[in-house]
């Protein structure tokens, strides 16, 4: 590969979380790399970004030598301040993750591991969010491969304007994955319970808590491919215009305005 080609990096699970790490050391074989990463854990923070405080950016090292900056926002916020701000040319790729968690279903509406992507391809630059399918493995050796892979292919061939890659990887070795598809979003969800509790001063609080339920969906989902022990790869894109419903939705206001 071109070594003239700028990658960004970036994550939901902080600057110092080991997917991000393994992906850095991956990727590096790609081309040239920058992180810009959230300061602590952004999890599910969706697309939210920063207008009433101020960002700050911070460099972190590692055995002296500069690892990437840790910016006090959330992932859209990194990509935002990174191509904006903070990077002298625009990369030409942005990598989110590897997620520590799969990010499948109506899930990627929270996932800040997707929507760093999002922001990225809303600005133009193509991007990839990756995630591992388990919250406990620290095995993010098949995943950063993929995203290696992958990455040279997107760099040689690009993506369809206005797209991003939804990439979640099976938490098995890499001899156990079966395959890769690519895969529509599926109607996967947490089944959220909320903990009561109550603080030393009596106050009650409540601790999000819950577990993924999966649907009856057929094959051509990401949850099925997962399931199967594939890699999925989702094509998603910002516009979230239901354009199937526009004529229905028409005629629903012509009758609205005969009334």
């Amino acid at each position: 590969m071109d070594g003239n080609v700028k990658i960004l990096l970036t994550n939901d699970d902080g600057i110092h979380a080991p997917g991000l790490r393994a992906l850095a050391a991956a990727v590096r074989e790609v081309g040239e790399i920058v992180i810009i990463a959230p300061d602590t854990e952004r999890s599910a923070v969706g697309h939210a970004i920063t207008t009433a405080d101020p960002l700050r950016a911070t460099e972190v090292r590692t055995d002296g030598e500069l690892f990437g900056l840790a910016v006090s926002g959330t992932p859209a916020d990194c990509v935002k301040i990174a191509i904006s701000a903070l990077l002298p040319e625009r990369p030409d790729l942005v990598i989110s993750g590897i997620n520590q968690g799969p990010n499948t279903g109506m899930n990627v509406i929270y996932s800040g591991t997707v929507s760093a992507a999002t922001e990225a391809t809303m600005l133009g630059v193509p991007a990839l969010a990756v995630s591992l399918d388990s919250f406990t493995s620290r095995e993010f050796g098949p995943a950063a491969a993929f995203a290696a892979r992958l990455a040279r292919l997107v760099l040689e061939r690009g993506i369809p304007e206005g797209i991003l890659l939804n990439v979640n990887v099976p938490a098995v070795p890499a001899g156990d994955i079966t395959g890769v598809r690519v895969t529509c979003q599926g109607a996967a969800r947490f089944r959220e319970e909320f903990h009561k509790r109550v603080d030393p001063r009596g106050r009650a609080y409540w601790w999000l808590g819950g577990e993924l339920m999966e649907t009856e969906e057929g094959d051509g989902t990401d949850s099925a491919a997962l399931r199967e022990g594939a890699i999925s790869i989702t094509p998603l894109h910002y516009d979230m215009t239901s354009y199937r419903c526009l004529e229905e939705i028409g005629r629903l206001v012509v009758d609205m305005e005969a009334i």
